[in-house]
């Protein structure tokens, strides 16, 4: 940021004005962790997991903070300041964010693509990996000719579709009279069986770590739009972060209250498990909702395929920017890294077809045992004699790497061990 934006004065209209990335933030967050892994949460353990989807919203939020921090208060990305940091910082991630780039662009869209075979039972003829491609492919275009502008305007939409008929549909189910199946067991997640379930939960929950670098990516190309602050920026990251907490609350509040205990098993991250998902809406609401829930869902995911593509893009082509000491980041080398993406995650789709759960399941456990790292980074960019934090946020700072350090090693212990 310049001096002068520093130095503004923040309102409310300067605040609505810069809210874009924190949102942008949210939808691609609410996928694989909201739709996928915090609805199961519900259904598999009722609400025995609210407090764990409450503690890790609560200790990442500092770490994904302080990517807007850094932005708003340099004028940099977040990529920039892990280049600053050291070129091995910058190396490794850059190396961890190609990986993730390719898996999760495949695993959102199959999500995506489940939830069109859902709609269409015969699929046209189409299988999931086909309909895969479709989806990316139609993302990349969509991305090469509207650019950022475009994903900002549509994301907004998505997301408050979504929050009225999910809160809708809980607040419907909280009043209805239910029914535990007669040979229902309470099970408890609190034992070394659902350990990976548990740490998959907290990978993707409220999104990877890296997202705050893509976020800083946002940040910087919306301040080529709209003047705006730190206060401004802090603003649009609270409203984007608190909003996709509040909202895996309600995801697993929907699972909890209608499908845990009805004896009907939980199926997984498939065409299968979409089913299950669109008739818990239509179980509250009625069977008119299934097309609509089917529908504001595919939004949903659409919108998250399209922040990914986009975002990982930006972050990566940034990053070979300064690893190969270029000035500017290019345009057309952008458009590469959206078609190698691309590819990528069609390609994988179609090495992973029929596995979606598997594959999703490999990509939160190892978001999740690289997030301390990075989260320990976007804590030394800020925690200098240049920036100020304020002594809470420190405090709390602390607390989150103790918690995911601790989690991590523990994880991968009683993996080597055989405990898991």
């Amino acid at each position: 940021m310049t001096e002068n934006k520093q130095n503004s004065v923040s309102t409310w209209q300067t605040k609505l004005k810069a809210m874009g990335p924190g949102v942008l933030m949210a939808s691609a967050a609410v996928g694989g962790s909201h739709i996928v892994s915090s609805t199961q949460a519900g259904a598999l353990y009722g609400w025995q997991l609210a407090v764990l989807v409450l503690l890790i919203n609560l200790f990442k939020y500092p770490f994904f903070r302080f990517g807007s921090q850094y932005t708003a208060e340099n004028g940099k990305n977040l990529v920039e300041g892990y280049a600053e940091k050291g070129k091995l910082n910058l190396i490794v991630y850059f190396l961890l964010n190609v990986f993730s780039a390719m898996v999760n662009t495949a695993g959102v869209a199959m999500i995506c693509a489940a939830i069109i075979s859902n709609f269409f039972p015969n699929s046209l003829g189409l299988n999931a990996s086909q309909w895969t491609a479709i989806i990316i492919v139609v993302v990349w275009g969509m991305l090469l000719l509207g650019g950022y502008k475009f994903l900002d305007g549509l994301s907004k939409w998505i997301m408050i579709s979504l929050t009225i008929a999910t809160v809708t549909a809980v607040v419907v189910a909280l009043f209805q009279h239910r029914e535990y199946a007669p040979d229902f067991v309470v099970t408890s997640p609190w034992q070394m069986a659902s350990l990976p379930f548990l740490v998959s939960l907290m990978g993707w929950m409220p999104a990877p770590i890296e997202i705050s670098t893509i976020t800083s990516l946002w940040s910087v190309e919306k301040s080529k739009e709209v003047d705006f602050n730190e206060d401004d920026a802090t603003f649009d990251f609270n409203v984007g972060y608190i909003g996709t907490a509040i909202l895996a609350l309600i995801f697993l509040a929907l699972g909890a209250l209608i499908q845990y205990g009805n004896g009907e098993p939980v199926q997984g991250a498939s065409a299968a498990y979409i089913a299950q998902f669109v008739q818990m809406y239509a179980s509250v609401l009625g069977d008119w909702s299934k097309l609509l829930i089917t529908f504001i869902a595919f939004l949903c995911m659409f919108g998250t395929v399209i922040t990914v593509v986009d975002g990982y893009s930006r972050a990566n082509n940034e990053a070979l920017r300064l690893l190969m000491g270029r000035e500017k980041a290019s345009q057309k080398v952008l458009t590469v890294w959206m078609t190698l993406t691309s590819l990528a995650g069609i390609i994988i789709a179609f090495a992973f077809a029929g596995s979606v759960a598997t594959m999703l399941r490999f990509a939160m456990v190892g978001s999740f045992i690289t997030t301390p790292f990075f989260a320990y980074l976007n804590y030394k960019l800020v925690d200098n004699e240049k920036h100020h934090i304020a002594p809470w946020l420190k405090y709390l700072s602390w607390a989150g790497l103790i918690y995911l350090f601790g989690f991590a090693i523990f994880f991968v212990y009683a993996w080597f061990t055989g405990a898991i």
